[in-house]
């Protein structure tokens, strides 16, 4: 791989050796099919020469059974190669999804920086079938020139002008369908762009459906999508404009140069060079340039509009990490114990923290922005701008991005849940080793959703969880959180959609069922900070007090009107 990361050039390289085995079969039994197609128009010549002429039934008969031989070959070869290369192209456009869904799911992050979760499904389906196809379309690309190649020898062995007319004009007309798919590569490049962002736009748009009538912005919204749909389908328009005058084009230019071939071999005819069975080869071999043209150009037009997809896909894959790749080992056991010195990432400033190992620690901060900015150096999603975070005196940035968030869960208040039964969902945290969620659910009083379910803890979700209220949903969310049991758990807002008393129920519960695991909970809840060990309350990046909840609720005015207002 080249050091700067994969190009569209290395797409499209790997795509075609992947499957070269397929491609390099399909090809040659394209070829097969295109040299047998290429000479039937000589086999007809030649029975009006040998047989037609001098009216020999032998003659007649042998040159039948050799044409049919041919149909038989062409056929055969043509249905088995179209096989391959469709399969060839299924299975690169697979890899490459595999290639993009890998650098996506990375631990070290980066891939979605600055692309919507809709713009990169787009290049893993649009993109990926549009490169996959040219491992579809090189077998015809070849088989086309090998016809034009064996027409080229037929026409030479009818009339030596005629096959050179061939061979010399092949090349230049080749050369300029390059050039005329220029502007359609530029065109597909743009179009595949305008339609990643519009669906990058919908699957927000649907993603938040509830809160925007909530807040009566539908219009809006509406608006915005309009909007950029009407520049997809604009940009849409100009890559078909141009890919009708590319095509258009190239059927102009073959049509000119299939006449020039028939009017030459029209002309040694009536001057007697050539015989009567020769012309009517000349002009069926004529005729039949115009297939080979035709494969010529819909290849010329995959692979501009590869190419451009190719670029796509490279970005992706070239993605910069958000994290660096640590080599130190997770210390073991890990006790939980967290030492924040000098935290500088967005709106934190020089956070200073220490975490005893088992507490149950409250993080309370008036800035949304800062509390963030905490996940997101906890979870190492982020590097941060300055100082350090360290778990049992390991710097997070020493240790593997997947190995750091094993041992630090960091759940966020927005995550979604998946299109499967909500057991499958909980078990989803906690892997093969813990099948028995029971006190997760318990904790979480996810046990009481389960009830009111029609299958109990087998219902199936909708997508994101959405046949679910949103207490529920936070609910279930914190159960697959709790029943993945880590070292260290970090919770942000678990039940601001929960009623007060489940909310305590669940307090009670949570602090029993992490005996002995460092937790914090990024919360104003009073019913969660309630029954922590201690709170920290963030306010300008930093720490601005620090104790019990009863005692900041007593002395600190500003930690009194962020969790009780």
């Amino acid at each position: 791989m080249p050091a700067g990361g994969p190009t569209g050039g290395h797409v499209l390289r790997r795509a075609l050796g992947d499957q070269r085995r397929r491609v390099g079969g399909a090809s040659l039994l394209a070829m097969a099919h295109q040299a047998c197609e290429a000479l039937v128009p000589v086999v007809i010549g030649l029975t009006i020469d040998e047989a037609v002429g001098t009216g020999s039934a032998g003659a007649l008969l042998r040159w039948l059974l050799v044409l049919a031989g041919l149909f038989l070959v062409l056929s055969t070869c043509y249905r088995i190669s179209a096989r391959f290369a469709e399969g060839a192209g299924e299975s690169a456009a697979h890899r490459i999804r595999q290639d993009l869904a890998a650098r996506v799911l990375d631990p070290r992050g980066g891939a979605d920086t600055g692309r919507l979760p809709g713009a990169l499904t787009a290049v893993a389906t649009g993109d990926a079938r549009r490169v996959g196809s040219v491992a579809s379309a090189l077998p015809y690309a070849l088989s086309a020139l090998t016809g034009l190649a064996v027409s080229a020898v037929a026409l030479l062995r009818v009339s030596v002008p005629l096959g050179l007319l061939v061979l010399l004009g092949v090349p230049p007309l080749l050369w300029i369908g390059h050039l005329i798919s220029r502007p359609l590569e530029r065109r597909s490049e743009a179009e595949q762009k305008h339609a990643a962002h519009a669906s990058g736009v919908a699957a927000d748009l649907v993603a938040g459906l509830r809160v925007l009538k909530g807040m009566g912005a539908e219009g809006a919204a509406v608006s915005r999508y309009r909007e950029t749909s009407r520049g997809s389908l604009a940009s849409a328009l100009r890559a078909a404009s141009s890919r009708a005058w590319h095509d258009g084009a190239i059927l102009a230019l073959t049509g000119v140069f299939i006449a020039v071939i028939g009017l030459v071999g029209a002309h040694l005819a009536m001057r007697g060079t050539i015989s009567v069975g020769d012309l009517v080869a000349a002009v069926g071999l004529a005729q039949y340039l115009l297939g080979p043209f035709q494969l010529l150009t819909y290849v010329n037009g995959e692979f501009a509009q590869a190419r451009a997809s190719a670029d796509r896909i490279a970005e992706v894959l070239a993605s910069p990490p958000a994290v660096a790749a640590g080599t130190v080992p997770l210390p073991s056991p890990v006790t939980g114990r967290l030492r924040l010195r000098g935290l500088t990432h967005g709106a934190l400033r020089g956070l200073d923290l220490d975490v005893a190992p088992g507490s149950v620690v409250g993080v309370v901060s008036r800035d949304p922005a800062a509390a963030n900015d905490l996940l997101l150096c906890l979870g190492r999603e982020r590097e941060p701008a300055g100082g350090t975070v360290e778990l049992d005196g390991v710097p997070l940035a020493d240790l593997d991005p997947g190995d750091a968030r094993r041992a630090i869960l960091v759940a966020h208040h927005d995550a979604d849940l998946f299109e499967d039964s909500l057991l499958a969902n909980v078990r989803a945290g906690a892997g093969d080793g813990a099948p028995d969620v029971g006190p997760a659910l318990a904790a979480a009083a996810a046990d009481d959703v389960a009830d009111a379910l029609p299958d109990g803890v087998h219902t199936v979700l909708a997508e994101r969880g959405r046949s679910l209220s949103g207490g529920q949903r936070q609910r279930v969310a914190l159960a697959r959180a709790l029943a993945a049991d880590p070292p260290v758990l970090v919770v942000h807002d678990p039940t601001t959609a929960v009623d007060t008393v489940t909310e305590a129920r669940i307090a009670a519960r949570l602090r029993e069922l992490r005996r002995g695991r460092t937790t914090l909970l990024v919360t104003t809840s009073p019913a969660l900070l309630a029954g922590t060990d201690v709170v920290v309350m963030l306010d300008e990046g930093t720490v601005a007090a620090e104790g019990s909840h009863p005692e900041l609720v007593a002395s600190h005015e500003t930690y009194r009107s962020a969790v009780l207002a």
